[in-house]
């Protein structure tokens, strides 16, 4: 797979990374095509990827097999639209990563028919390779394409498949929107260890290495997170003081309600997309 022509609409940061992570795994960079409006965007990527691009889009699809819709969701009816006529003719995978956008919405503005589409919901940490993908490809999706579609994503991280639409709401609320929880969770804690003395390089430093040495032990593991937990939870210990004193203020309900309004909110967005004719 690493011969077969891609092509990007858009070259912002997804696309960028997808596109690195494609070239340090060996793809040839000849055989990526970046479509992107902005003139120093287009300069970037030739100079740093070693990549074709063009302002055109239409002209960047021709003779591409995967095309990634790397827009934000608010053009891509537009964008959709442009090429539509090319992508009938030809007939590529498309693969989009425009968040809320429904396969059917923008299999009707590519022309309808029978095309093979392929939803995907990369995270930001695919900026530093370490991206949870979920993807969903509809019926007209063959085994081979599937393939293709899954090693793309995974030049930038760990992939799953749903097959159920709807559940990318879900994963908009839990991967999609997740690394702002953990953000936030590394924020409160770096302003605790301050308000109780550590220097910042000093509650910075802890705080990030011991969000990365605790995801690293889940990662790395066999056991679930539940049992990693009580294994450094020493009776009468400091960790089981803690741990009470986030359950009593709820933090897995507050957790639950977040992830539930998230992915409402996903909900509301694709239903308001959809609505453009």
């Amino acid at each position: 797979m690493k011969d077969i022509p891609i092509a990007f609409i858009g070259g912002g940061n997804m696309a960028r990374s997808l596109i690195g992570g494609l070239i340090a795994g060996g793809h040839q960079p000849d055989q990526i095509r970046v479509a992107e409006p902005d003139a120093g965007q287009r300069e970037f990527l030739r100079s740093r990827y070693g990549v074709p691009t063009s302002a055109d889009n239409p002209a960047v699809i021709e003779h591409a097999e995967a095309i990634v819709l790397a827009v934000k969701p608010q053009i891509l009816q537009e964008v959709a639209r442009q090429l539509a006529p090319e992508i009938q003719r030809c007939q590529p995978l498309v693969i989009s990563i425009a968040a809320g956008v429904r396969e059917p919405d923008l299999r009707r503005w590519l022309g309808g028919g029978a095309l093979a589409l392929v939803r995907t919901m990369p995270n930001t940490p695919a900026l530093v390779g370490s991206a949870a993908s979920a993807l969903f490809a509809n019926a007209f999706v063959s085994d081979e394409r599937r393939q293709l579609a899954e090693s793309l994503l995974r030049a930038v991280g760990v992939t799953v498949w749903v097959d159920d639409e709807s559940l990318l709401d879900t994963v908009t609320a839990l991967s999609g929107s997740g690394p702002a929880y953990f953000f936030l969770l590394m924020e409160a804690l770096e302003q605790a260890a301050l308000d109780l003395g550590l220097n910042a390089g000093t509650a910075r430093l802890l705080t990030l290495q011991t969000a990365f040495g605790a995801a690293k032990m889940a990662l790395e593991s066999a056991e679930s997170p539940a049992i990693l937990r009580a294994r450094v939870t020493s009776p009468g210990g400091t960790t089981e003081r803690a741990l009470a004193i986030l359950r009593d203020g709820g933090v897995e309900t507050l957790l639950a309600k977040a992830l539930e309004a998230a992915r409402q909110r996903a909900h509301e967005l694709g239903d308001l997309l959809g609505k453009q004719p």
